[in-house]
């Protein structure tokens, strides 16, 4: 077998679903563009968050990217800690949530990002009316509530 194919193997073997945190974006090909590139940034973000708190944390966690189909269609994924990308129109899971989950930041036909401060459900919906807005709308979720998400998908391990 080749080296590369092993290494593949080895490294999506290493991948157990109660260890991810996933983020979620469409399938659809404009979310494909634009929310994926911006659902990379947030997981960079996460991974900075995890490495600066690796010395207190219990077990491993992993940022994965993945579509909303895949999300919606696999159970055990759906029971983990997970923030989605990009707008209802986009995104089945962040359509799924948009009556689902408060607002917790809102700028009136611009941006929402969506999530239980109380933390009940580990779960956020970040998304704009366009690529631009999107963005927007993970930059808020990662200055004000990134902290507290993670201290919850941390301790729901």
């Amino acid at each position: 077998m080749p080296n590369s194919t092993k290494l593949m193997r080895d490294q999506s073997a290493a991948l157990e679903t109660d260890c991810m945190i996933p983020i979620v974006v469409g399938a659809h090909p404009r979310a494909e563009h634009t929310d994926r590139p911006i659902a990379y940034r947030l997981r960079e973000l996460m991974n900075l968050w995890l490495a600066n708190h690796a010395e207190h944390l219990p077990d491993p966690l992993t940022p994965i990217v993945v579509t909303d189909v895949w999300y919606l269609n696999d159970a055990a994924l759906r029971e983990r800690p997970s923030v989605s990308v990009g707008g209802p129109n986009v995104n089945a899971f962040t359509a799924y949530l948009a009556d689902k989950l408060p607002s917790a930041f809102t700028i009136d036909d611009v941006l929402t990002v969506q999530m239980d401060l109380a933390m009940s459900d580990v779960l956020a919906a970040c998304w704009g009316t366009g690529s631009p807005d999107t963005l927007r709308a993970v930059d808020a979720f990662c200055e004000r509530y990134l902290d507290q998400f993670m201290d919850a998908a941390v301790n729901e391990v």
